[in-house]
């Protein structure tokens, strides 16, 4: 699994287009500055966006870029979405956007992005999730990966904490390997959100999923279950996943 990244430090930064000189990472974050923020208390869900962006992921990444915009599609009518992407990539490279509406702007990033050699760093993912809704609230968790090289207790227990501070984490798995379907099956359990998988094949049906996840995050629980009615089986097993 890979996230995205401009140096190789154990530090959070923006995220970058490039892995790359000082005048490109100047331009970059040039970039960053300028991507509209979102008012505390402004009205709207606020979702997190975490990719893997590893080698092994490299073929699917532009297919990722694309449907996240369904997601700000979907959520229009449900009251808005407010949303951070996050990815990791290479040896502790880790990086993140501004919340932001402006889905232009973070697709426009997400062009940019090489993927690259690493382990994953999935925990780095969970613990940004806690930091950033002890800030300030925030409704889910989307990630999309392949692989989990970490340890599967230490997951867990943050999982199982987001889901005690009622953040759920939606994991989309790319593959079929039965180690990684475990943990990211308990992740998704303990934080009382749900898992699916996708691959190559199923861009229309990891649309729909995101389109669901971002109904879920603008207008709650409710508003999913009116959405599912019309939806696809994966949806609807998905919808099935949050019920109490």
């Amino acid at each position: 699994m890979v996230f995205l990244g401009l140096q190789m430090t154990n530090s959070s930064k923006d995220l970058s287009n490039k892995p790359a000189t000082r005048q490109e990472l100047s331009a970059f974050l040039q970039k960053v500055a300028v991507l509209p923020p979102v008012a505390k208390g402004q009205g709207g869900g606020r979702l997190l966006f975490a990719l893997d962006a590893t080698a092994s992921r490299e073929q699917t990444w532009d297919q990722a870029s694309h449907l996240q915009g369904e997601m700000f599609l979907a959520a229009r009518d449900a009251g808005g979405l407010q949303v951070q992407l996050a990815y990791f990539r290479g040896f502790a490279e880790f990086y993140k956007t501004g919340w932001c509406r402006d889905s232009a702007a973070l697709l426009g990033l997400m062009s940019g992005i090489q993927c690259r050699a690493g382990t994953t760093q999935i925990a780095r993912v969970l613990q940004h999730a806690l930091s950033e809704n002890k800030a300030q609230r925030i409704h889910c968790l989307v990630y999309v990966g392949d692989a989990m090289e970490e340890n599967p207790e230490l997951l867990c227990q943050l999982a199982g904490q987001l889901g005690m501070l009622n953040v759920p984490v939606f994991v989309f798995q790319e593959g079929h390997d039965p180690m990684v379907q475990e943990s990211f099956q308990a992740m998704a359990r303990l934080s009382r959100g749900a898992w699916s998988r996708f691959d190559s094949g199923s861009a229309a049906q990891l649309r729909e999923l995101l389109r669901a996840v971002a109904i879920y995050a603008s207008g709650g629980l409710q508003a999913l279950e009116r959405y599912s009615q019309g939806a696809g089986s994966e949806v609807q097993r998905l919808t099935r996943q949050l019920r109490p």
